[in-house]
């Protein structure tokens, strides 16, 4: 339980600071970028004005949309891990895999800013435009080698640790019948773990967890209990 107690200190650690970042992007950096975007873009046309500015707005949404996933569910998600609660069909596979890369964005503004700005554009607020670009990229940047190379290698070490704790009940739950749907398919861990966003540790885990709470061991008995469970149906088994 010691380990469990330092993962748990060191993700709620984190987890509060992603969310404080959260608030400094949306609150302080993104309108002075917004406040910096607007005096660049004011002797423009008012084409390359509405054309500048919409792209803005563009990648500020998909900032927002970005940090809500993570606050309303992912965050949620570890947090519930942290607590001891199973958490059904979700891991922190699909966030990795939908990790979204909110800085490309931010490149193609620098790049429309150096490379085809207006003439009309005063030297200082371009200065200042990509002073603030700057800034957010760089912290960004940090924002995403911690989600990345630190949360969800914790995370996902955290669900490991749930996986291999015991079921008082003796049921399967969700994701082990899940599991065993994909066992019963005939599909590899390599498979298993791609097809549920999970690591192939973990899929070995829930695999033991089935084998004890069953008393099946092989395969072939696995999927018989699937099909007498109404898991699946001859259709599914190759």
């Amino acid at each position: 339980m010691a380990e469990l107690s330092i993962e748990k200190d060191r993700l709620q650690d984190i987890l509060s600071f992603l969310r404080k970042s959260h608030r400094c992007y949306m609150d302080v950096m993104v309108p002075q970028l917004a406040d910096a975007l607007e005096r660049f873009v004011a002797p423009c046309t008012p084409p390359q004005r509405e054309t500048l500015w919409r792209f803005f707005q563009q990648y500020k949404e998909e900032l927002t949309v970005h940090f809500a996933y993570e606050e309303n569910v992912v965050f949620p998600y570890v947090e519930a891990m942290l607590s001891g609660e199973r958490c059904g069909q979700y891991s922190i596979g699909e966030y990795e895999q939908n990790h979204s890369n909110v800085q490309e964005k931010l490149d193609d503004l620098r790049n429309l800013i150096t490379l085809y700005m207006p003439r009309e554009c005063r030297p200082e607020d371009v200065s200042q435009l990509l002073g603030s670009l700057s800034a957010l990229e760089m912290d960004l940047k940090k924002h995403t080698f911690i989600e990345d190379e630190v949360l969800i290698p914790a995370a996902t070490q955290l669900e490991e640790k749930m996986a291999a704790l015991p079921d008082d009940n003796g049921e399967l739950s969700a994701r082990e019948k899940e599991i065993l749907v994909c066992v019963a398919k005939g599909m590899l861990n390599k498979e298993i773990a791609d097809a549920c966003n999970i690591s192939v540790n973990t899929v070995i885990t829930h695999r033991k967890n089935i084998t004890r709470k069953t008393g099946i061991r092989t395969v072939a008995g696995l999927t018989v209990y699937a099909l007498l469970n109404r898991l699946i149906d001859t259709s599914n088994i190759e």
